[in-house]
């Protein structure tokens, strides 16, 4: 496993990290869970390196950080980083337009996520605390900025940062500009290029940590899908690959397959493409199988990737406009 510095944090952690939506269960996410497989994945995760985990209160709505409390007290002699986010006060992923900040984080609400998440947690500090969504019209708001400010000053987290939505890379530049961001969530994979135009740059000058979500766009960048795939109704990939998205989704996946050279995997390319830029800290894959965690962490041992196969992957970029079935 190879390291890289989390910008002006300085922590040195593990640039395939672990993304722990899936493993956490519960409603709006991902079927297919196991909770008595998942701690296995966890302690594979560790052995192999991993060194960064990455959950949030909704999923499973405290299961998840629960699990990661339960991993942190496994491996005491380890230094794991602990990353996690406070929901919306209202629930809306993303924020809708007339949302104020007082509906989504007032400073009660994120003090009390806080508390819950350290409880969960198992632990007196948090190394990240995110917020898991965000509009920069709430930046010039002083009380988002004092309570962030205050949690640092007492001590209970060590870093802040946004968990940017969907295919906004820059509805966060006002937030960076308080100087109180430390670390920037966001989607960045071979379809998603858009976060190296503006976001990277700013973060590579600054010192802003970036956190790469969704390597594999939600399954997208598998492989394995096809038109005729279909999710439970309960889960999140049934509303995003409806018929607006799988079509030209697995359209896009069958291009991409005749440049994936020969011995390499699609998901292995997808990481390392990610990785091959040197504004992201870590990138985050869910995983929910033992041979998720073993595929998907052996590729921090893979070489850069040529100029000549970056050049072509960057023929496949996909730019988005958020959509309801996008949200």
């Amino acid at each position: 496993m190879r390291y890289r510095t989390m910008g002006r944090l300085g922590w040195q952690v593990s640039e395939i990290g672990y993304g722990m939506w899936g493993i956490g269960g519960g409603p709006g996410g991902f079927t297919g869970w196991d909770y008595d497989v998942a701690p296995d994945c966890l302690d594979l995760a560790v052995d192999e390196g991993c060194t960064f985990f990455d959950t949030a209160w909704i999923y499973g709505r405290g299961v998840s950080e629960r699990m990661l409390g339960d991993l942190l007290r496994r491996h005491p002699d380890r230094r794991l980083f602990a990353a996690t986010k406070v929901p919306p006060l209202n629930r809306e992923w993303p924020p809708r337009p007339g949302d104020t900040l007082d509906d989504v984080f007032p400073a009660d609400h994120v003090r009390a996520y806080v508390h819950r998440s350290l409880e969960n947690l198992g632990v007196d500090r948090i190394d990240l605390l995110q917020f898991h969504v965000w509009e920069d019209r709430w930046a010039a708001d002083e009380r988002w900025q004092k309570v962030v400010a205050d949690l640092k000053a007492e001590g209970v987290i060590d870093g802040f940062g946004i968990s940017v939505n969907r295919w906004e890379p820059t509805n966060c530049f006002a937030a960076l500009d308080t100087g109180l961001v430390d670390v920037v969530q966001v989607i960045y994979n071979v379809f998603d290029q858009a976060p190296e135009d503006e976001l990277f740059r700013r973060a590579e000058r600054e010192g802003i940590g970036i956190i790469a979500r969704v390597p594999f766009d939600e399954g997208g960048l598998t492989g394995t899908l096809t038109r005729e795939t279909t999710f439970p109704e309960d889960d999140w990939r049934a509303v995003y690959f409806g018929p607006e998205n799988l079509g030209p989704t697995v359209d896009r996946a069958e291009r991409l397959a005749r440049v994936v050279p020969d011995g390499t995997t699609m998901p292995e390319l997808a990481l390392r493409f990610v990785l091959d830029h040197p504004a992201v800290t870590t990138v985050i894959p869910g995983m929910r199988r033992p041979a998720h965690v073993r595929a998907n962490l052996a590729v921090s041992e893979a070489p850069p990737l040529s100029l000549a196969l970056r050049a072509r992957l960057r023929h496949h970029r996909w730019d988005r406009e958020p959509a309801p079935w996008s949200m």
